[in-house]
């Protein structure tokens, strides 16, 4: 055989099995594949077809990564010692744009998964933006994770007309509208953590009269004072055997809107805020009462699920938790 078609074929064998490798190691001190998180997802292929899982070893990672493949994990090996964090601000951002996006992590493509670990926008300041998650895929799930903010909008993820969205046992943290989702969201099992006299959560539902967010047996807590929830755009909420603390203002889930009429956004579907055994600790308030039965949607709460919440297009449920193989 030639010997230069004999090193293409074996550049090219090489080649394929670099893109075929769907468990990468991520360790900052040299003892994987990778040492950075980035590295390792701008090592794979445009197009991912298998679930390709990255597992990311103890350590703090300072860097912002981009994925804009499909069907990536990126599991940390101790949720509260595998760090990715950047210090980062919208506005900074804006002023000053890059390819790989506003966030600490920028999710541009879709069944991405983000579990065990932890995501942190490290900068300062309590209440202006800055993302640790942003995005517009869809069926994005973060599991077992912490993600954390002092700013505005620290979980992001904004794909209005196809996003769906799992979280289960997270720990969020931030200030105006740290949680804010477009589409359909399912969270379960969290906690929230506000550190501003601001709404939590946010919600935008307006491509589809289907779209709504559910918060399901979680705990809120947050500064003296602080809001439960806001939006702008259409939307629905969901709080089912969801906790609040003492320091929860009584103050209903309420809509924004601007004395300049052309800011508002369409409103023609009306409220939907629906609660179903929320308690509150010290003073109750009457909005928290059960009222599940006005939704026009159900029938029973025992029918709100993941898979009824995405219209039962998604079963989350059946991808977590990953396991590696032995």
């Amino acid at each position: 055989m030639n010997k230069y078609l004999s090193l293409f074929l074996l550049f090219l064998t090489f080649n394929l099995s670099a893109q075929n490798k769907t468990f990468i190691v991520v360790d900052k001190n040299g003892n994987g594949d990778f040492t950075t998180v980035a590295e390792s997802i701008n090592s794979l292929p445009m197009f991912v077809y298998e679930r390709t899982i990255i597992f990311i070893k103890n350590g703090i990672y300072e860097e912002r990564i981009r994925i804009e493949q499909d069907n990536i994990t990126l599991l940390g090996e101790n949720r509260d010692s595998t760090i990715i964090q950047y210090n980062l601000l919208r506005e900074d951002w804006n002023n000053n744009k890059d390819d790989i996006g506003p966030g600490v992590v920028n999710i541009f493509g879709d069944d991405i998964i983000i579990e065990n670990l932890t995501v942190e926008n490290t900068q300062p300041q309590i209440g202006p933006h800055a993302f640790a998650i942003y995005g517009m895929g869809t069926r994005i799930i973060l599991s077992r994770g912490n993600f954390i903010s002092k700013g505005g909008d620290t979980v992001s993820l904004w794909d209005y007309k196809n996003g769906m969205y799992y979280h289960n046992d997270c720990y969020f943290e931030g200030a105006v509208d740290f949680v804010c989702p477009r589409g359909w969201c399912y969270i379960k099992n969290s906690k929230f953590y506000e550190h501003k006299k601001t709404a939590s959560v946010w919600h935008a539902g307006g491509f589809d009269k289907t779209q709504k967010f559910v918060i399901v047996n979680s705990e809120f807590d947050g500064v003296k004072g602080f809001k439960l929830g806001r939006h702008h755009y259409e939307s629905q909420f969901y709080f089912i055997g969801c906790t609040f603390s003492s320091n929860l203002a009584d103050e209903p889930i309420y809509r924004v809107t601007y004395e300049d009429t052309t800011r508002n956004r369409p409103f023609n579907w009306g409220a939907g805020y629906y609660f179903y055994s929320s308690q509150k600790a010290g003073e109750q308030f009457d909005w928290l009462s059960n009222n599940i039965d006005s939704s026009p949607e159900i029938e029973s709460v025992d029918q709100v699920t993941p898979e009824w919440t995405f219209n039962y297009q998604w079963n989350p449920e059946s991808l977590i938790p990953t396991k590696l193989k032995k």
